[in-house]
């Protein structure tokens, strides 16, 4: 299976998806943060960055003497994180185009190690877990935001959702993609060696009219080639779903859970063993 497979794709729609979920998540990463004390003058860096990511909330944090690597594989995605940068003057941030798994920087060299919503949606999540924990120095910060999709339903209960998640869901699995790796996510981070690990689980309601109440329908948008290509549904049944979804979440009497979200942060060990 290949390293370089994102779920969710890399067309300019998803990055407008992504940057609207920085600003919608920015209160969370601001909480999570306020755990972990960063020092002005730190070195921090944000693995799978994105656009956009936390490049802004850290580079405030670490102030003019600190510096922020925004890492990202995706060549236009950072592109877009470059014209955000300059637009922000964020002189401290510095981006690299990378993998997650093998960043090829120093091992210890960074104060703050983060990634948010990457491993749920990539394959072989344990390996980008092991690098942001080496990557991290003795008794540095490693932090984490990670996605569960086992409560993300609506209810009054939709057939066409159920019959789209099971078409998302295979389509992950195919891929190597764990849906469910938020729950796991200390564990993996706790068997790359982080020590001292907390975790902070959040759940949302999406009422009609909240930004993110269609989310799952913009999921489907991303793999829509994908799935009609692996010959999963055809394309009339695959648009009948989606007309039939969408239109259930227009009701106002239906609600949508979010997915759980698990924070998880943690302290590299002065000493290995």
């Amino acid at each position: 299976m290949g390293t370089d497979f994102y779920l969710l794709g890399h067309e300019s729609a998803e990055d407008q998806r992504l940057i609207r979920q920085a600003q919608d998540l920015a209160g969370e990463t601001s909480w999570l943060f306020d755990q972990l004390d960063i020092p002005v003058g730190a070195r921090a860096i944000d693995l799978g960055c994105g656009p956009r990511g936390v490049l802004d909330q850290l580079s405030a944090r670490v102030g003019p003497s600190g510096t922020v690597v925004g890492l990202e594989r995706g060549e236009d995605t950072l592109a877009r994180a470059r014209v955000f940068v300059a637009e922000h003057g964020l002189h401290n941030v510095e981006l690299i185009q990378g993998d997650a798994r093998a960043t090829g920087q120093p091992p210890g060299s960074f104060d703050l190690v983060h990634a948010r919503l990457v491993l749920v949606n990539v394959p072989r999540p344990e390996e980008i877990a092991r690098e942001m924990v080496a990557l991290a120095r003795p008794g540095g910060a490693v932090a984490s935001h990670e996605a569960d999709y086992w409560p993300h339903r609506c209810d009054p209960p939709c057939p066409a959702w159920d019959r789209l998640f099971e078409l998302f869901q295979a389509h992950s699995r195919d891929h190597g993609v764990d849906l469910f790796v938020g729950s796991r996510s200390h564990r993996l981070l706790r068997e790359a060696g982080l020590t001292d690990i907390q975790v902070r689980p959040i759940v949302y309601v999406y009422p009609k009219g909240h930004p993110r109440r269609e989310i799952f329908v913009h999921f489907i948008q991303n793999v829509r080639t994908e799935l009609l290509e692996a010959g999963r549904i055809e394309a009339k049944e695959l648009d009948g779903l989606m007309t039939e979804l969408v239109a259930h979440l227009a009701r106002e009497d239906v609600l949508v859970i979010s997915h759980m979200f698990f924070q998880v942060w943690g302290r590299k060990p002065h000493h290995a063993g």
